[in-house]
């Protein structure tokens, strides 16, 4: 098992409401030559937990953190015009968001949770996830 020590939140910048499943961001992934999704799980809209990448395998989401993270992504963060992010998360996926890191924290020994922001010029995941506190 490889050493994990943070989670890295992702958005899949689509508009706010498009229901985009796990299938699709695959493709996407896979289109760009990749073998498989890059993130490690998926919350869709109605906060439905969608397993990626298994965590066992190197993930392929966040340039230079990949070797001790897990990527989860949820679906959404632009707003619905697509001209600026927005944090979209609906109040499923941000329970989900909850439980799932108070699950990946009892299997793994996770230091930090991070915004794919703090380690990249984007807007992604949409949240301050420092302000958040997890």
């Amino acid at each position: 098992m490889r050493p994990i020590n943070k989670v890295i939140i992702h958005c899949s910048a689509t508009p706010e409401g498009r229901d985009v499943k796990i299938d699709t961001i695959r493709q996407w992934h896979t289109d760009k030559g990749w073998n498989d999704i890059g993130y490690h799980y998926v919350i869709e809209l109605d906060g439905q937990i969608q397993a990626g990448r298994p965590v066992e395998l190197l993930g392929a989401h966040c340039l230079g953190q990949n070797k001790f993270s897990i990527g989860i992504c949820y679906v959404g963060g632009m707003n619905k015009s697509m001209t600026k992010p927005k944090d979209t998360r609906t109040e499923e996926q941000k329970e989900s968001l909850i439980n799932l890191i108070a699950e990946l924290r009892k299997k793994y020994p996770i230091l930090s949770v991070n915004g794919h922001n703090e380690y990249s010029a984007k807007a992604c995941p949409s949240f301050d996830v420092q302000k958040e506190g997890y």
